[in-house]
């Protein structure tokens, strides 16, 4: 039994937080008394005024004009304007993130697909949400779904409450164990093929309780994952921007010449930076980080405009060096992806470039709020323990 004395001002049932003024109130054995008056554990929202003390369940129906499924203790809270007692729903985490997926999917289907609720359960409570808060959210059409401006404000908050309650899951599971549980790393598709490998297994038997949650996509998407808090860290090639993400560089990653084996350049001892001017470069698609960055060393400032791949959008390195192989141009790759297994019988022949700006730098960028760093510079050490001599180490 709980008793407060004062003016009740209000009951936040949410979190169990009292709120209270010059009115007795006692709760004990989910039961709720203000005075002469009681509401019982079944009775969840009630709207307008109890005009008659009540003692029982009976004459809590017959005073009460609205009523609603059952208690909830998960924020409703109770106050006493005028003497009328009224219930509120309280915002929840589960509404935030729907709103949050209609946001960034602007599409209702969609958002429920991502939530894994049907779409009718996930329209209804943003519904409920905005009658609540009184406002409108999205504007809704048959076409489209726009943020209002009170929307994007409320969006703003709601990103910012997932995010401290995400820090307040994670901080918990790093007192009891920082190198434990699941470890969300992204990483872009023309590095994990042929990093990840080589960090797996000792980072398995090094921390037995980590859990690693590997993605591969390209910069802009794990950039934005890390944004809406999906991933932890990504594994990029790319500068971030300093405000909301910080970085720990791990290696640069030189890049190497790849040609077919009659190619004029085999004669080469040297291959200079004019020599690359003048190859016929085969490029990933223009999302990836590394299309843009050979087009850097090769002084290229547009795609090429000839020659039979002129405009070929090739999605992966594979790709790029079967081609090679059938003689149909050259490429560069980074020094890790020599490894693979494509260099036995491929017609390929890959060589080192001698040149200064030839090369990548390969960082691991988390956000600046995330609370478990001393697992990221665990994961960190692992990888820079255990890359091959091709690469240099960064510190």
């Amino acid at each position: 039994m709980w008793e407060v004395t004062g003016a009740v001002q209000g009951v936040q049932v949410g979190s169990w937080q009292l709120a209270v003024g010059s009115w007795q109130l006692a709760v004990g054995s989910w039961q709720l008394a203000v005075g002469s008056w009681q509401i019982v554990p079944w009775l969840a929202f009630v709207q307008g005024a109890f005009r008659q003390p009540a003692t029982s369940e009976a004459k809590i129906r017959d005073s009460a004009p609205r009523l609603a499924k059952g208690w909830r203790s998960s924020g409703y809270f109770l106050d006493n304007p005028g003497g009328n007692f009224r219930y509120h729903a309280g915002v929840n985490l589960r509404d935030l993130k729907y709103i949050l997926a209609v946001a960034e999917t602007r599409h209702f289907g969609r958002a429920a697909e991502r939530c894994f609720v049907s779409q009718p359960t996930l329209s209804g409570q943003i519904k409920k949400l905005e009658d609540e808060l009184d406002v409108v959210i999205f504007e809704r059409t048959n076409r489209s779904v726009e943020i209002t401006p009170v929307g994007q404000v409320i969006l703003a908050h709601a990103r910012l409450a997932l995010e401290q309650t995400e820090a307040i899951e994670q901080v918990a599971r790093a007192h009891q164990d920082p190198l434990a549980g699941a470890l969300r790393i992204g990483a872009i598709p023309t590095l994990s093929p042929y990093l990840m490998p080589l960090v797996l297994v000792p980072l398995k038997r090094t921390y037995p309780k980590l859990r690693l949650v590997l993605s591969e996509e390209i910069t802009d998407s794990l950039i934005g994952r890390l944004t809406r808090h999906e991933i932890d860290a990504a594994l990029l090639a790319t500068p971030v921007d300093e405000t909301d993400f910080e970085t720990m560089p791990l290696f640069d990653e030189p890049f190497w010449l790849a040609h077919p084996v009659n190619h004029p350049l085999y004669e080469q001892d040297e291959i200079t930076a004019k020599d690359l001017e003048d190859v016929e470069l085969l490029l990933l698609a223009d999302g990836h980080c590394l299309t843009h960055q050979v087009m850097e060393v090769c002084r290229l400032a547009e795609r090429p405009t000839h020659g039979e791949m002129a405009d070929l959008r090739a999605s992966s390195l594979e790709t790029l060096l079967q081609l090679v192989g059938a003689g149909f141009g050259c490429t560069l790759i980074p020094a890790l992806a020599i490894r693979g297994g494509w260099m036995t019988d491929s017609g390929i022949v890959a060589r080192p470039l001698e040149l200064p700006d030839a090369y990548r730098r390969i960082s691991l960028v988390f956000r600046r709020s995330f609370p478990r760093r001393k697992t990221l510079e665990a994961f960190a050490e692992m990888v820079r323990e255990h890359l091959p001599n091709t690469v240099r180490r960064r510190s």
